[in-house]
């Protein structure tokens, strides 16, 4: 393994030994392979938010359907109300206590005191596409390492061509007063 920046193109080798580059078809190959397996990642990327979204759109039209519930029988007590939504029959899993000290759930609901816990077998879905996020992103820093010019423009192009097509999304505009810095964190 070439362990310097290089250009080389024929007779280099990926990866195993079995990724020999014996002429320049094959590398034009190799290097649109990256390309779309950079794009592959973004895609993981974007399908984690899309999912992630979907479980909260689910967890709020769960909340919205107890809150007319509520609200149709007259009572603000509190209850046990069983849910039957998106494919859920009922068990105990299904089983929320409404009271009327719980903070009212649906569109009016303070938004930072609601909070989505995943059931296992959606939590195992988003572990499922971490781990393939996580193996392509780390093949990818292996193929960069072997610091062919190519390969790392490769890299490049891939990653633009990625966020161009799957980062098309919607931007959230907030006023100032409640926008959190660009971490994330600490405010």
């Amino acid at each position: 393994m070439q362990m310097l920046w290089n250009w080389y193109t024929v007779d280099s080798c990926f990866i195993s030994s079995t990724w020999r580059i014996t002429s320049k078809g094959k590398f034009a190959g190799s290097c649109i392979g990256v390309v779309c397996l950079v794009i592959a990642l973004e895609f993981l990327r974007r399908l984690q938010r899309e999912y992630d979204a979907y479980l909260v759109k689910q967890h709020r039209m769960r909340n919205a359907q107890i809150h007319s519930s509520v609200h149709e029988k007259g009572s603000d007590t509190g209850h046990l109300m069983d849910i039957e939504a998106n494919g859920m029959g009922k068990n105990d899993s299904n089983r929320v206590q409404v009271t009327s000290k719980s903070p009212a759930p649906g569109p009016a609901a303070d938004l930072k005191s609601q909070r989505l816990v995943p059931t296992v077998f959606q939590q195992a879905i988003r572990a499922l596409i971490h781990m393939l996020q996580f193996a392509v992103a780390y093949f990818i820093m292996l193929l960069a390492m072997y610091y062919n010019g190519y390969i790392i423009i490769s890299i490049i192009i891939g990653a633009y061509l990625g966020a161009f097509i799957f980062s098309w999304e919607g931007i959230q505009i907030t006023d100032a007063t409640t926008q959190r810095d660009s971490t994330g964190c600490c405010g």
